[in-house]
């Protein structure tokens, strides 16, 4: 991992986003007058969130590549609607030389912010400011430093419930020394250092702060995204009380609601600035130079784009007929077994279109809350039935009247898919996964017995030169 990043990291980030602000960032300061004055931190905050969108995370690759892993995507056999992309996530044929790229990009996002934090102190900090401004700013900081290191530890660790105390990630602090060379801390310490980010985070930032002068403010870190994220991770940590009880927070948000079923099969890909569920999600516009572009959601899952990312029948199938999230699929010239998600249509802006990514959302919380409830944790008024139903009664499908772990896990793969959920949910469940309509030829690797190496991917070659300290996964 290159490690020497400098305060120059930030001011470049800002060239990526331009529509993310609406007001572009002045180019004709210096990068330590910039980061010296609240304005240039502020801008290097905003510029950080717009490398999210890059291929390798979630515009859409590590989204993606879960997807084509788990189950719910398959490679099309017809040579018409295939580019050769995603071949090594679908086949599960990884190793140090085709490994994930999330590395390189998360921790180029958790150095850009490292670098705001390191920053802002108020010897440094020449504009007058209030401390609640100071505050937001560190807290949006400290969610982009958590969610890099999440993502990161989730797929190239071992489940937190399995080896916790297996080889994670390094969780970087502070923009090192070109010559630091981190080793890998263990997967229980990274979870603890996230939830002590996300919990700093959510203690420091106003309940109502909302980022100005961006075009999509569900985009950007509010204090319900941060108590949506740490729902999450308390989940993959077996904190189930922890889980409810930070779901029940963002649930009882009025900010939110669930869609409608006619809702549902509308509101994917578009700017809908935070109404309805969305709690946080990645911005998609041609102005980011980030942005995948050509490799982009909406045109990899477009039979007239590279159309690499076909949903599975293990998948299309689950649902009943009158369940709106069926539908969210599209077949194609009357091509038998050949259906496409329609979570990323575009918006409308050209060819190749782009498309928003949804990273966090109102139902994920319901979802949490009866998994923890299944699992113990105790929620006055309501039942895990009563949260499947929330989500049921809003998609047309049959009620629960019991609920079972299995129930929770069939209902979070029919309500996440393609938002990439599923091969982490199999890891995190201990479950081992098992692909029916498989049309890969590595045979060997078209189900993934629990435990296994295979669920937490290989490092690459480059990263592994360039840090002595680390550590390969076995298998690899």
């Amino acid at each position: 991992m290159k490690k020497n990043i400098t305060i120059l990291t930030c001011a470049v980030l800002l060239w990526g986003c331009t529509d993310f602000l609406i007001e572009a960032p002045k180019t004709s300061q210096s990068s330590e007058l910039t980061m010296s004055l609240y304005a240039g931190l502020n801008q290097a905050t905003a510029g950080a969130f717009s490398r999210l969108v890059s291929s390798g995370w979630y515009g859409p690759g590590f989204v993606f590549e879960s997807e084509m892993r788990s189950g719910n995507g398959k490679r099309p056999l017809q040579t018409d609607y295939t580019s050769g992309r995603y071949i090594v996530s679908y086949s599960l044929d990884y190793n140090q030389t085709s490994a994930p790229s999330l590395w390189e990009i998360a921790y180029y996002v958790i150095s850009a912010a490292n670098n705001v934090i390191d920053n802002l102190t108020p010897d440094k900090i020449k504009t007058p400011i209030t401390q609640q401004d100071f505050n937001n700013l560190h807290a949006e900081c400290l969610f982009l430093r958590a969610l890099g290191h999440f993502d990161l530890v989730r797929l190239y660790g071992q489940s937190y419930n399995y080896q916790p105390d297996s080889p994670g990630v390094p969780y970087i602090f502070h923009v090192d020394a070109p010559t630091e060379e981190p080793a890998r801390n263990t997967v229980r310490e990274v979870f603890d250092f996230i939830v002590a980010d996300l919990r700093q985070a959510e203690s420091l930032m106003a309940d109502n702060y909302q980022r100005g002068q961006v075009s999509d403010p569900a985009a950007t870190c509010t204090k319900p995204a941060i108590q949506a994220l740490l729902s999450r991770v308390y989940l993959y940590m077996g904190q189930w009380q922890n889980a409810a009880d930070y779901a029940t927070k963002v649930i009882n948000n009025t900010k939110f609601r669930m869609w409608t079923p006619d809702e549902y099969l509308t509101v994917w890909g578009r700017d809908i600035a935070g109404q309805g569920e969305v709690i946080f999600q990645v911005f998609g516009r041609s102005s980011n130079s980030y942005d995948a572009y050509w490799e982009g959601p909406a045109y990899m899952t477009n039979p007239a784009g590279y159309a690499d990312c076909a949903a599975s029948n293990d998948l299309v199938f689950m649902y009943d007929e009158d369940d709106v999230r069926g539908k969210l699929f599209k077949g194609v010239n009357d091509v038998v077994d050949l259906y496409w998600t329609l979570k990323y249509p575009g918006k409308g802006l050209g060819t190749p279109d782009y498309n928003n990514t949804v990273v966090l959302r109102l139902s994920e919380m319901y979802l949490n809350r009866a998994e923890a409830i299944v699992n113990g944790a105790n929620v006055p008024g309501v039942t895990a039935a009563s949260d499947l139903n929330i989500i049921t009664s809003n998609r047309n499908a049959p009620a629960y009247t019991t609920v079972t772990r299995d129930d929770v896990f069939q209902e979070r793969r029919k309500e996440l898919a393609w938002e990439g959920h599923l091969w982490f949910d199999y890891s995190r469940c201990g479950r081992g996964m098992v692909r029916t309509d498989f049309t890969g030829t590595a045979l060997v690797n078209k189900d993934v017995p629990y435990p296994d190496y295979r669920w937490a991917m290989p490092i690459s070659e480059r990263e592994l030169r360039v840090n002595k300290n680390l550590v390969q996964n076995p298998g690899y």
